[in-house]
């Protein structure tokens, strides 16, 4: 059954409709029409089968047939992505979303390649947000994580987001294993998880997250590119947190 995304500012189930987007893809590529059911979820929970009731000027209006809201995952994972180069960022966003993350926050650390201004860091997040909501509507999610606006990480600090535990996967001799620095503390209901550029964080970087809390993980005995480290992280965090 197709499948189709309403913001939460607009949902609505006594008046369910898509927008302009939503509605191009319903009508001109899946070419469907008024009787025609499908899934809409809000990303945050809801979703609802309903059935297409009338089609005018390109707009479609939709009834209710059923509605169900989802729980949350028992911990919310948020990950601290220093952003690669090329699209291996939109990579990691629409496998976070897979993984079950509640928030992806690109990074601009020292050895980050991609520089971005203000207007193309909005832009970023954007294009970013949008790829989160396709891979939920793919893989059946109906939590959709929220993509913050790339920033430094002396940036994110500064903002003062809460958490239960602060990780970060690091090459350093320090570092500990995953299950082991999470069995340590009492169950974490909402998780920072770091994950650096190629070459690492910085040692300064590095000193600033250990000075805000976090503490460093090993992915294992193998290097692993930024992108593969990233899914690895949220894989292992998911098996220890989530059953």
């Amino acid at each position: 059954m197709p499948r189709f995304y309403i913001p939460p500012h607009a949902w609505n189930l006594d008046h369910l409709s898509l927008d302009d987007g939503e509605t191009h893809h319903a009508l001109s590529v899946l070419r469907m029409g008024v009787g025609d059911r499908a899934t809409v979820f809000n990303g945050q929970g809801w979703e609802a089968t309903v059935e297409l009731v009338e089609v005018t000027k390109g707009r479609v209006r939709l009834e209710k047939i059923n509605a169900s809201r989802t729980e949350p995952l028992r911990c919310e994972i948020v990950l601290g992505q220093a952003i690669p180069k090329g699209k291996n960022m939109d990579l990691i966003v629409e496998k976070a979303t897979e993984l079950g993350a509640a928030a992806i926050v690109p990074l601009l650390s020292e050895r980050t390649v991609v520089r971005v201004g203000r207007g193309e860091a909005i832009e970023k997040r954007e294009k970013w947000q949008r790829v989160a909501v396709e891979a939920a509507k793919q893989c059946g999610q109906n939590w959709v994580p929220r993509v913050f606006t790339p920033q430094t990480p002396k940036e994110f600090f500064q903002e003062q987001e809460e958490f239960d535990c602060r990780l970060i996967a690091s090459l350093q001799p320090d570092a500990r294993g995953v299950k082991t620095v999470v069995a340590e503390g009492k169950r974490p209901k909402r998780l920072l998880i770091l994950v650096g550029p190629e070459g690492d964080f910085t040692p300064a970087e590095v000193s600033l997250a250990k000075a805000n809390g976090c503490l460093p993980i090993t992915l294992g005995p193998i290097i692993l590119r930024t992108e593969t480290a990233a899914i690895y992280s949220l894989s292992v965090l998911g098996h220890e947190l989530f059953h």
